[in-house]
């Protein structure tokens, strides 16, 4: 049992039920549903994935390719995270019409407000095809080779397997390229904005409360999916009619105690808890802290802009969002594998695994992964660092320099391909950047660049430094670049790409803004890529026979698939717990705390004037307990980015809650799950309707809802699925 624990870091096999894991919900027959029914579910397997019936699956559609949505209501409507439908509440607001103080509700379905390319996908069927994939691919010989043989499958079984016309076919690995499984779905174009509380609300607390027990944020958005008169997938049309779904999460209004069950159900994004103790350490000690250091910088420079010109604030509270909640996450995920003792306990672990390759007699199979794992890390090390650099530098947290690497990969397409390919390119970029630069400020740019390209040139490698990087003043850079370059502002922008190719190609090489990013990308691009590209092609394949090993040699011991943005079901249960010494953090918050927490006037814990009035009146409707308003739960359910907007799922399939982001002390939860401090955060399910009801008044939306009591009702079985056959 110990060799287990230390093995897997994942998850602790309880004498009832284990609990973590993201298991992938075709699959879930046999020992995961005898572990859900342990822990409470009174569910099947079938009513959670069900190819034949409509189940679960049909309410948990992919918001947007990066969070999760459920369906509830019979006409289409979804509940996701406000951090997930920000962009589009931010698209839709200006200092006139600002959603994002005041919020946005919909009272009738024509006041919808349609979301040019947002989409939401939902997974028809799941089917194994790894044969498919992996035929002809163990003759190959080069890693290049057994990978192109693996594209090229995919490709044609994309292409070949069975799916109605409006449909598509992806395959995805699993087990590092030890599994594949295709998924059916269908993307729906049109998905309207219907509702979202003020960001005093739905992003109460701010960065100071994100990643943060206890939490007191109403963390939700609420959007309509429509579809053509067939209630098909279609592009937005005033002549569409709100979508008609296969199935709807009814909604409990009992509430949660601790210990209940949860299923947290969506699509997280990516989790990489099989690493080496050598991968680990460099996260912890080398790539973690640049970041860090890197993002630290960009928003403290944001931040000063944004409190003091809200046209600012307004334009940058998507993008500050974005930066700043990876940079938090970072630094919890670093503190926790360090408390933790994450690495020795890999390190032990692998000890205890190369005994076991020995004795099974798999020296010859498995006998040098360690080594050759520690030999090819160190090997990537300066690569893997001068690869953040530049990509937190250049591509992530200045924009004047992104835009400026689209335009030098513009010129390599004129380069490489010719005329034709170089125009289509670049009316497609001249099309795809007037957006971008509504929301972009020079002034608050060039000081964010003035910031990151210090840090850039005094820490990223030096032997990978490109010529105007060393004993570069960056003050300086910063001015002539933003004072001279045409890459400020679209208009200027149009005129910089305006003539034939050779003009354009030529204008861009007397730009100031170009010059210095082409300079930077091509070394970047010969002396870097290349050679991190290699060397990690050669830690996926360890990977991938690592996996493999551990999957043969540990048959006792299901593992489940890192997370790769499908359709996952996580399980546990609603519970506290104790991050340090003399500190007990109870499962659930309350209005009170909002109110405990409230600023007047403060960028992150103000509170709207009507809330501040209900709860003085205790007003709470039907939606209170015992004279208190819950609003936030935790439970042992693992989650990652991409869960954000997943449904919190009772015992008996009903919503109880949303989930949007997990304790600071277990994000580190990627990499190591450790079910005594990794907790999920939940909003619970009534906050949101209170605060649709009795705050916003959007009784119209409520009326659309099945609201129920499974606690005090007791329902059979029947009852728990809103059923309808295919």
């Amino acid at each position: 049992m110990k060799f287990l624990k230390l093995l897997l870091l994942l998850f602790v096999v309880q004498t009832q039920a284990q609990q973590g894991g993201m298991w992938v919900p075709s699959l879930l027959k046999g020992m995961n549903e005898t572990e859900m029914k342990n822990l409470g579910m009174k569910m099947t397997a079938k009513d959670i994935y069900d190819v034949n019936q409509s189940s679960m699956k049909d309410a948990v559609p992919h918001f947007n390719g990066g969070c999760t949505s459920e369906v509830i209501s019979p006409k289409g409507l979804i509940l996701t995270n406000h951090h997930c439908g920000f962009d589009a509440i931010q698209k839709h607001s200006s200092v006139e019409h600002d959603y994002l103080t005041d919020g946005f509700w919909a009272y009738k379905m024509e006041e919808e407000l349609p979301n040019e390319n947002l989409t939401v996908t939902f997974i028809v069927k799941i089917e194994d095809v790894t044969t498919q994939v992996l035929a002809g691919v163990s003759s190959l010989s080069s890693e290049e080779e057994k990978q192109k043989k693996i594209q090229e499958n995919i490709t044609a079984l994309s292409n070949s397997l069975p799916k109605e016309s409006w449909q598509e076919n992806k395959i995805r690995t699993f087990y590092e390229g030890n599994q594949y499984m295709l998924f059916v779905t269908e993307t729906f174009k049109d998905v309207r904005l219907v509702g979202a509380p003020p960001t005093s609300i739905g992003k109460f607390g701010s960065d100071t409360d994100n990643w943060v027990w206890p939490r007191h944020t109403g963390d939700f958005s609420l959007f309509r999916i429509y579809a053509d008169k067939n209630n098909r997938p279609a592009s937005y049309s005033k002549d569409n009619v709100p979508y008609t779904p296969k199935h709807f999460l009814p909604i409990s209004l009992d509430g949660i105690q601790e210990d209940d069950f949860t299923l947290v159900f969506g699509y997280p994004g990516r989790t990489n808890e099989y690493l080496p103790s050598v991968a680990i350490e460099q996260i912890v000690n080398e790539l973690n802290p640049a970041k860090i250091e890197i993002r630290d910088r960009a928003l403290k420079v944001e931040d000063g802009f944004m409190r003091k010109d809200n046209a600012i604030k307004i334009q940058y509270a998507s993008k500050y969002a974005s930066t700043a909640n990876y940079w938090k996450k970072w630094i919890g995920e670093t503190q926790g594998l360090k408390k933790s003792n994450a690495v020795v306990l890999k390190k032990e672990a692998e000890k205890e695994f190369q005994v076991k390759i020995s004795k099974a007699g798999k020296d010859q199979e498995y006998g040098s992964l360690f080594s050759e794992f520690e030999k090819n890390y160190t090997e990537i090390a300066p690569y893997a660092l001068s690869r953040d650099y530049f990509s937190e530098v250049i591509l992530r947290n200045t924009e004047l320099p992104g835009i400026g690497f689209k335009l030098f990969q513009l010129e390599q397409v004129y380069n490489t391909k010719g005329e034709q390919s170089f125009t289509d390119r670049k009316n497609n970029l001249i099309n795809s950047l007037d957006e971008f630069y509504k929301n972009f400020n020079p002034a608050v740019d060039e000081k964010v660049f003035e910031q990151l390209v210090e840090l850039y040139a005094t820490k990223s490698p030096k032997q990978f430094l490109p010529s105007n990087l060393t004993n570069v003043n960056s003050a300086k850079l910063a001015t002539d670049i933003y004072s001279q370059s045409k890459l400020t502002s679209f208009s200027k922008l149009k005129e910089l790409l305006t003539g034939d190719s050779k003009t354009v190609i030529a204008n861009l090489n007397n730009d100031k803004g170009f010059q210095f990013v082409k300079e930077v990308a091509e070394k970047y691009l010969k002396e870097v890529a290349p050679k991190y590209d290699a060397l990690n092609l050669k830690i996926s394949a360890l990977q991938r026979t690592y996996m493999k090993a551990q999957l043969e040699l540990n048959k006792d011991a299901r593992l489940f698939p890192d997370a790769n943005s499908t359709l996952r079901v996580t399980y546990g249960k609603v519970k506290g717990y104790e991050p340090k010494d003399a500190t007990v953090y109870t499962p659930v918050t309350y209005l009170d705390g909002v109110m405990e927490k409230y600023i007047p006037g403060d960028y992150e814990f103000d509170v709207p004037s009507k809330l501040i009035e209900l709860y003085n009146n205790k007003d709470y409707g039907e939606y209170g307990e015992n004279g208190k308003m819950p609003v936030c739960f935790i439970g042992t359910n693992h989650t990652t980015g991409g869960n954000s907007g997943s449904p919190a799922i009772d015992a008996n399939g009903n919503l109880i809650g949303l989930n949007f982001d997990r304790v600071w002390e277990g994000t580190m939860s990627d990499i190591y799950y450790d079910p005594s401090i990794c907790r999920n955060i939940m909003v619970d399910i009534r906050y949101v309707l209170f605060i649709m009801d009795k705050y916003a008044g959007a009784k119209n939306l409520i009326e659309e809802l099945q609201l129920v009591h499974p606690k005090k009702n007791n329902p059979l079985k029947k009852n728990i699925l809103h059923k309808k056959t295919k």
